[in-house]
């Protein structure tokens, strides 16, 4: 149940309120609005919720009880109605201004990355992306240069001065993986690998969680949940995609889900057009129709030359049609009353 406090609450209000559920053996969530502070109580038994609603609204501070039905408690809208905005070494995700997400697929070398990183930023990315663990459905594949990628990832941080983001894929490489990048992505296969989703919940570097790629939106919400049940509530979501009976492109992008978990959700929400379609020349038109659906901003895949690319070089862009990209992402947040 979500338990909101007027504004006579204070500090000692609040501390008092969190030791009585905790007292109850719920769990306990804050949220702290500009204006008002929500608490999540989360554990109530449904035949107890009418009961404990009422001793609660007794209660001074508080305004209202809600009780929540949803099995995504914490990461709903009730619990945050005017929505969260993640703030990543200054870079803000969620708010009034698009941010994007761009860089190669796959780190391959030092000369590389840092030649892309340095031309993304000045076309007007604010986040580098670039792998360095990657999952590959075929095990002969190239899985990422490990380590060593990740310390290049640093180096071209300390360059351009963007934070960086890079997909962790195993409990084991948590901790090395938060040494070095600033967002941790868990992937389209990993969403329901919960074991993951905890020790991430655990550390407090910021968390973009894909959709998987047959995975309904309340079993996305409800992942995201078991990040958030752990204590790490910078979650961003991100729509990549999911699998249907088209086969013309690599997944089917789901844009509607945008608008759909904007309003189930407080959580900012990302879309990935490179992998939601799998085709180079659907990344700008795809990415304009995100935009325009609400997403607060795109992660997409960038590479000098796409034909040597060790890794899905069909769908990245080069730097020329980045750059049309770019151009093209600007009038269409304008219109929708943001900025690129």
């Amino acid at each position: 149940m979500i338990i909101i406090l007027n504004n006579k609450a204070t500090e000692t209000n609040i501390q008092e309120l969190t030791d009585l559920l905790k007292a109850r053996d719920l769990g306990v969530h804050i949220s702290r609005g500009a204006e008002t502070t929500i608490i999540g109580a989360i554990g109530v038994l449904d035949e107890e919720k009418a009961e404990f609603a009422e001793q609660l609204i007794s209660l001074a501070y508080v305004e209202r009880v809600v009780p929540i039905s949803k099995p995504y408690k914490v990461v709903g809208r009730a619990f945050r109605p005017e929505g969260t905005v993640i703030n990543v070494k200054g870079v803000e995700i969620g708010g009034n201004k698009i941010c994007v997400m761009a860089g190669p697929c796959t780190i391959e070398s030092r000369e590389m990355l840092m030649e892309t990183a340095k031309f993304v930023q000045e076309n007007g990315a604010r986040i580098l992306r670039g792998g360095a663990y990657k999952p590959s459905t075929s095990p002969y594949s190239f899985h990422g240069m490990g380590e060593e990628g990740l310390k290049l990832l640093a180096e071209a941080r300390d360059l351009t001065g963007m934070p960086v983001i890079t997909e962790v894929m195993d409990t084991r490489d948590v901790e090395l993986v938060c040494k070095y990048a600033d967002i941790l992505q868990v992937g389209t296969r990993n969403m329901t690998n919960f074991s993951l989703l905890r020790e991430i919940g655990e550390c407090r570097t910021p968390v973009m969680l894909k959709r998987g790629w047959a995975s309904k939106i309340e079993e996305w919400l409800q992942a995201a949940e078991y990040i958030a049940s752990r204590g790490n509530y910078d979650i961003i979501l991100c729509e990549r995609g999911i699998r249907t009976f088209e086969s013309y492109t690599r997944n089917t992008f789901d844009i509607n889900a945008i608008p759909a978990v904007k309003e189930l959700s407080h959580l900012p929400v990302i879309a990935d057009p490179s992998h939601g379609t799998g085709k180079w020349n659907l990344v700008d038109p795809i990415s304009c129709g995100a935009i325009a659906a609400g997403a607060d901003g795109v992660i997409v895949e960038v590479h000098p030359l796409p034909e040597r690319a060790l890794k899905d070089g069909g769908q990245s862009l080069k730097y020329d049609t980045f750059s049309k990209m770019m151009s093209h992402l600007s009038p269409i947040a304008k219109a929708v009353g943001r900025e690129l």
